[in-house]
């Protein structure tokens, strides 16, 4: 459908018959918006492109300075044209201005006898708002067809064939990971020369020229997919055709995610396979075969695993699972990862392979968690509570059940911290690490008591808050004044509370070697007390879950 009304189209109307083409020839293709008498000569901030201008010119009375100031601000805001009435007031057009007009291709028209303005007025808004009307007809049918036609495409080239064909215009598709698709008719000497015209817009911050190129993101889950691109070498783009580029972008959306939603469900059908290998069941051959066979383009360059674990799974159903999948993999993807999916009990284990340099594989993870606690992902109509482990990092394929019983550990200290961990991975638990493994092989409360007995009996009995007292005066390195401050206590209280203190622990309890020793204690009777009160019942959430 041609959406727009050109200035050559209304030389077929009624008053154009005898209208002379003075300068612009070439312009004459330029679309008409709207049609407005003018007869003042700051015109400037009066206009806002795509007008037809009618003018007898009254007030530059052969001035020919003043001719080229008015010709030149209509040509500055993109007006489609000039149509003046000679005779009247204006006898003649100067050279300078004809030479202007044909050197930026602005149609110059010229009535040689009086014409009635208002009802070429009245004729041509008619021919645009009737346009208007039928362009938005025009949109809901080809909406309606694509739409029908979603029902059988099995590929994205199809939709952009349905669309190409439409506009008779070029179409085309730029993914994220810098991947093209193009029409299935376009010739490969052609798909070179458009690739030369994106790669400088994408990678040289080339200025798009909105008269013949335009772009629209497509958007899934949130998150730029891929960017929607029309080129028209042959005429300018118009406001139809920016409005079949939204629509075919939202169905291209719909396209991709339910691509993308098939191809999670056979993922989850391959987790049998993924479960022996977060197990150590399969040697590094067996894994690379798996991954050329599932991944051809993937360079493994090690891998770790991470775990998210939800409040309980059963509460969620398979669609719910499956789009929180599709989110995660839309954060953590574009970050450098190929993704691979498997659920047990209560977690979604992700296995992170690992595509780029090494050394930065932890500030991309990073980067992922940032923008996912950033989303408002919701399953079952409600923001999701999860706590996060990230295992350590591995090199070789076959070592993942290590990163597997690690991000477990991972999840492991973070439920029995009081105050939960700001970091989600396991390299960064340290001291936490340590606890946790003489936790499994000796009598810890016995070693915590042994140092802070005195002290929490003291503060079960007078509810002194000894404990609160020494564990930030260690943490302020035994400043008084910053203790005091952040106890929110004057420093006579405080004073008070060290003497107590030395006389149940000693006098040198500050010394280095006590000092260590007593703050690991206080660290190892949180870890024991959350663990103690976990089988109580109380619960306590990874911060993510306050930030949800």
């Amino acid at each position: 459908m041609k959406s727009y009304i050109t200035v050559g189209d209304l030389l077929q109307r009624k008053h154009f018959e005898d209208i002379e083409v003075l300068a612009g020839e070439e312009g004459l293709i330029r679309p008409v918006k709207w049609v407005h008498i003018v007869e003042v000569t700051n015109i400037r901030k009066l206009l806002r492109g795509g007008e037809f201008i009618l003018s007898t010119c009254a007030l530059l009375h052969d001035n020919k300075e003043l001719f080229l100031s008015v010709v030149e601000q209509l040509i500055e805001v993109r007006a489609s044209g000039l149509c003046i009435e000679l005779g009247t007031y204006t006898t003649h057009i100067p050279e300078e201005v004809i030479e202007l007009c044909n050197i930026h291709q602005f149609p110059l028209l010229i009535f040689h006898h009086e014409v009635p303005f208002v009802e070429i007025t009245q004729d041509i808004h008619a021919l645009l708002i009737n346009r208007q009307y039928q362009m938005i007809s025009e949109l809901e049918s080809y909406t309606q067809e694509l739409n029908k036609k979603l029902l059988t495409f099995g590929h994205t080239k199809e939709i952009l064939q349905f669309t190409k064909e439409y506009l008779q215009i070029q179409v085309m598709i730029v993914f994220n990971n810098q991947e093209v698709q193009f029409p299935t008719d376009v010739k490969e000497n052609e798909k070179k020369r458009f690739l030369h015209i994106i790669h400088n817009e994408i990678h040289h911050g080339t200025d798009l020229a909105p008269q013949t190129m335009t772009k629209v993101p497509i958007h899934i889950l949130g998150d730029t997919y891929a960017e929607l691109y029309l080129i028209a070498e042959n005429r300018t783009l118009t406001e139809f055709d920016h409005l079949i580029l939204d629509r075919t972008a939202t169905a291209l959306a719909q396209l991709l995610l339910r691509e993308l939603y098939v191809e999670e469900k056979k993922r989850i059908e391959e987790s049998e396979w993924l479960t022996g290998w977060l197990d150590g069941e399969h040697n590094e051959d067996a894994i690379h075969d798996y991954l050329a066979y599932h991944s051809p383009k993937i360079k493994p360059k090690g891998a770790v695993v991470c775990q998210f674990k939800l409040e309980s799974l059963f509460d969620y159903s398979m669609l719910d699972i499956t789009y929180f999948n599709l989110y995660v993999r839309a954060f953590f993807e574009p970050q450098g990862f190929t993704l691979f999916s498997i659920e047990k009990k209560h977690t979604i284990t992700f296995i992170f392979i690992n595509e780029r340099n090494t050394s930065t594989w932890k500030a991309r993870i990073k980067e992922g968690i940032q923008r996912l606690e950033k989303s408002e992902i919701k399953m079952a109509n409600q923001k999701i509570p999860f706590v996060l482990g990230v295992g350590k990092f591995v090199t070789q394929l076959s070592h993942v059940h290590d990163s597997y019983l690690t991000s477990l550990e991972t999840i492991r200290i973070h439920d029995r911290l009081t105050v939960p961990s700001q970091s989600h991975f396991y390299d960064d638990l340290h001291i936490f690490r340590l606890i946790s493994l003489l936790n499994k092989y000796i009598n810890l409360q016995e070693i915590v008591m042994e140092y802070l007995e005195p002290v929490l009996t003291y503060d079960d009995m007078y509810n002194g808050k000894l404990l609160e007292t020494l564990k930030t005066y260690l943490a302020c390195n035994g400043s008084k004044q910053e203790t005091a401050k952040r106890l929110f206590i004057v420093r006579q209280t405080l004073y008070h509370r060290i003497e107590k203190l030395e006389r149940l622990l000693g006098d040198d309890f500050l010394h280095h070697e006590k000092r260590l020793a007593i703050e690991f204690m206080i660290l190892s009777h949180e870890f024991l007390l959350s663990s103690q009160q976990k089988k109580k019942g109380v619960t306590y959430f990874s911060s993510n879950e306050g930030k949800m």
